[in-house]
């Protein structure tokens, strides 16, 4: 009697078979992506399933269900009808990947890039903690695990051929939803944070709602009120709109318009007013949740200007409720508006055309994005300016390249600073974007320290705002 032994396949770093055999013959060599000499490859180690998702120096080049995000794929592609090609062309100067080859990866990536259990990276956990941005130049949202800060999806949003121009997402303050507005669109898209998929769009205007004439456009901000139930959306024109959307139900409540380019947007504590920043002038206006009253507050305790003079852009509340912290574009600084008094009780000298500002409960900081600094520091465009709560003593840092977006992470002590990278003598991206213009970056900053990490992570064109998930 003779006993006839089976022949197992080889485990390649647990890549399903067929993607494991290419990885390891084609780039998961010596020399090239392996454990031993991968940081001289860009930081990007394809010797195991796991460690490719641990990223690459400029950040993540895998994307599960996103091949055309996935800018491994750009080094791999050597065939026009399979999308973006970079060089140099991978493996190098070696015979490139067959058609079969490239089109076995991408479509593997599109299905998840799953390992050889069926495993797709960062789905296991419906709770995991989340930052999430807006690519204006792409029509997509970027989402980033917190645990390694790294790119792990990229979400397709707008309804439209042409670009919707996502302007800002936010998160529901319990946590399950996601909510992205569009300078091109005159609706408001719901998305589920457990998963990133899509649930619903809102209409921001009568028109969207199917009920008559109304149209707005360029949505630019907005807020979620605590319960998550109510969303406030601006609209940023000469005969600005502000409206009132039903959350859950996914309806129109309220539409004002008569406002003079109304931008930034903050709601009370007790969420029955909030304060609309009129961008071109030198007010805020106090409107009631139930639309029935508005109040214009002059921001200099003068007369209303509506000629650009402070220009404010964005609110914030402190954390005691009764001041409202307004970023002034025009004349570089933080006004302190006191709630109870209605007076400006404070004006705090910032960087050069100061923009978000966000406020960080762990630090007891403010911190604001300065977009267009370039005299603070040398070869610089953009830094981030440090307030203290207690004293208003100012910190400035030199970040990224035309940064906008900021968001805090308390729990990982790190502000995550969105740089846009429009310019030309901007940092040169390192691969080819899927759209028109310069991909932008996400810098780090220590929170405590308040310095900048070396790590600076890659996303697609134009990432304007960044929002945390609670």
């Amino acid at each position: 009697m003779s006993c006839k032994k089976d022949v197992g396949f080889v485990n390649y770093g647990d890549y399903p078979h067929n993607i494991g055999q290419i990885m390891a013959s084609s780039c998961s060599v010596p020399g090239c992506h392996n454990g031993k000499s991968y940081q001289a490859a860009g930081g990007f180690n394809l010797e195991s399933w796991q460690a490719m998702f641990s990223g690459t120096s400029s950040g993540s080049a895998v994307i599960p269900y996103s091949s055309k995000f996935s800018s491994m794929c750009y080094y791999i592609n050597t065939y026009p009808e399979l999308g973006l090609q970079n060089s140099p062309t991978m493996p190098l100067n070696k015979k490139p990947l067959s058609y079969e080859d490239v089109k076995l990866i991408k479509d593997w990536i599109d299905a998840g890039a799953p390992d050889i259990k069926g495993n797709v990276m960062w789905a296991d956990n419906p709770f995991r903690k989340k930052l999430y941005a807006v690519n204006q130049g792409c029509d997509v949202v970027t989402v980033f695990d917190s645990q390694t800060q790294l790119p792990m999806r990229y979400i397709d949003v707008g309804t439209k051929t042409s670009s919707d121009t996502p302007h800002m997402v936010r998160v529901s303050p319990d946590g399950k939803y996601w909510y992205v507005i569009f300078i091109n669109n005159n609706i408001m898209q719901k998305f589920r944070c457990s998963d990133d998929s899509y649930v619903g769009s809102i209409p921001l205007t009568p028109a969207a709602a199917g009920t008559g004439a109304g149209d707005a456009m360029d949505w630019n901000t907005f807020v979620i009120s605590n319960d998550s139930k109510r969303a406030y959306c601006v609209s940023w024109t000469a005969s600005g709109k502000v409206v009132a959307v039903d959350l859950e139900n996914r309806k129109l409540l309220h539409y004002l318009g008569g406002q003079y380019y109304p931008h930034g947007i903050v709601l009370n504590a007790t969420n029955d007013e909030f304060y609309v920043a009129s961008q071109t002038g030198n007010f805020i206006t106090k409107i009631d949740t139930g639309f029935s009253n508005t109040t214009p507050i002059s921001l200099d305790n003068g007369p209303l200007n509506y000629n650009s003079s402070l220009d404010p852009h964005d609110l914030v509340l402190s954390p005691n409720n009764n001041d409202v912290f307004i970023t002034c574009q025009k004349t570089n600084e933080v006004r302190v508006f006191n709630i109870p008094s209605t007076l400006v009780t404070a004006t705090i000298s910032t960087g050069v055309y100061p923009q978000e500002i966000i406020y960080s409960d762990a630090a007891d900081c403010y911190f604001i994005t300065c977009t267009y600094d370039s005299t603070t520091f040398s070869n610089s465009m953009g830094l981030v300016s440090r307030i203290n709560a207690n004293g208003y003593a100012v910190t400035n840092v030199k970040v990224g390249f035309q940064p906008h977006g900021i968001a805090v992470d308390d729990s990982k002590k790190l502000i995550y600073v969105a740089s846009r990278n429009l310019l030309s003598n901007g940092p040169a991206p390192h691969h080819t974007s899927q759209c028109l213009g310069r991909n932008g970056f996400i810098n780090f900053i220590d929170l405590f320290s308040f310095t900048v990490l070396p790590k600076r992570y890659e996303v697609s064109v134009d990432p304007y705002f960044i929002y945390t998930r609670p």
